[in-house]
């Protein structure tokens, strides 16, 4: 089953050029739209006849606004969406790939710095290490939303993006395929990414993405350089708590170096605190009893990959266990609360003046944030962890 990646599409890449305002344009007659972007397309100097060849197939897809407008946060919580995307099946699949493509690895460790475990939770979950990459046309994926007025500011921009890469004949607008939000290949990037930071690892001069696991990986790993991944340090490390731990001070708003959580009493569940010089943030994605780990610097970049505070713990925690760390302590977490309850707690929580982004039963940051402010008024343990003992109290 696809990992589905919620929110990759909402990255624009440093290497989109800014619009003039008249090219934000959106809706109205969909034949009409494709006129405006090919006379832009021109005016940007690109040749005529290779415009007319890009956009001679394009067609509207009804079937991406509809996956647009179901996109979600996973709303599971973490024991539990991990134990879902995480299967033996999986674990076995990524060691064999890590020994497989172990000189590509190599290099990219090397070169960019970027630990192999990394890509491989991002390959798993973006498509089943290449297996299921989406069958939703690229090209007519990204005219449709950017003809779409949701978010035309970032779709228009990987439309022209596009038509550099079908001129560098490493897209066709007829056949390339992937996900809605036209992310193309094994580790799922869009046409900008691309352009920016795709790499030609197997040496073919192309950058195939979706064949091609030396480009996808490599060129997986060149952004993740580019959004500031740090070479040779840690991201994720699953840590004990001592009893009598003050919970306010989990949560990625407050940074210590990891040695001074030390002295508060952390411990590595396993071995030894992996930098202790580092700063570090402690996350408790299901309150005090559940999974706790220490969240380094390096943690933050996959929020540039994917916005889902569930995916992102999940992905960061999968990349530990295949370099070695045990499954996590699931521990006794308290029972959480069901999405109506979510939205009864949000809607006392934005009444007391705090942003939760909206009512909508997604347990966000904002949300997370807003709840550790009132466990710490009332004087309950402030572990961001929203119960049904909390919405009574409210």
């Amino acid at each position: 089953m696809r990992a589905v990646n919620l929110f990759l599409a909402c990255l624009l890449t440093s290497a989109t050029v800014a619009l003039p305002a008249h090219a934000q344009n959106c809706g109205g007659s969909f034949g009409g739209f494709i006129d405006e972007l090919k006379t832009e397309a021109v005016a940007k100097g690109h040749d005529r006849a290779t415009v007319d060849r890009f956009f001679r197939s394009v067609s509207q897809d009804p079937a991406v606004i509809r996956a647009d407008r179901r996109q979600g946060i996973f709303q599971m919580p973490f024991t539990d969406f991990a134990r879902r995307l995480i299967s033996q099946s999986r674990v076995r699949n990524g060691q064999a790939n890590a020994q497989k493509w172990d000189a590509v690895f190599d290099r990219i460790e090397r070169d960019y710095g970027v630990s192999r475990g990394v890509l491989l939770a991002f390959w798993a979950f973006e498509t089943d290490f290449g297996a299921v990459q989406g069958d939703f046309n690229t090209v007519n994926a990204l005219v449709t939303l950017a003809h779409d007025c949701r978010r035309p500011e970032l779709f228009r921009p990987q439309v022209f993006a596009a038509l550099e890469l079908f001129e560098h004949g490493d897209l066709d607008p007829a056949t390339t395929t992937g996900a809605w939000a036209g992310e193309i290949g094994m580790v799922q990037m869009l046409p900008g990414d691309i352009i920016e930071f795709g790499v030609d690892g197997d040496g073919d001069g192309h950058v195939y993405l979706k064949t091609s696991p030396p480009d996808a990986l490599m060129s997986g790993a060149n952004l993740l350089k580019g959004l500031g991944w740090r070479a040779g340090e840690p991201w994720l490390q699953e840590v004990s708590v001592p009893a009598g731990f003050d919970w306010s001070l989990s949560g990625l708003d407050t940074t210590k170096p990891a040695s001074d959580w030390e002295r508060m009493g952390i411990r590595a569940r396993s071995g030894a605190l992996a930098a202790p010089s580092l700063d570090a943030s402690l996350l408790a994605p299901q309150g005090r009893g559940g999974p706790t780990f220490l969240a380094y610097p390096n943690f933050s970049v996959f929020f540039e990959w994917n916005q889902s505070f569930v995916y992102v713990m999940t992905a960061g925690y999968f990349a530990t266990r295949l370099e070695g760390a045990p499954v996590f302590d699931a521990g006794n977490p308290e029972p959480g609360l069901d999405q109506n309850q979510m939205k009864r707690l949000q809607q006392k929580l934005a009444a007391r003046g705090h942003d939760v982004g909206g009512v909508d039963g997604i347990l966000g940051f904002n949300t997370r944030r807003a709840v550790q402010a009132e466990q710490e008024r009332l004087g309950l343990p402030a572990d961001a962890w929203p119960t049904r003992a909390l919405l009574d109290r409210l």
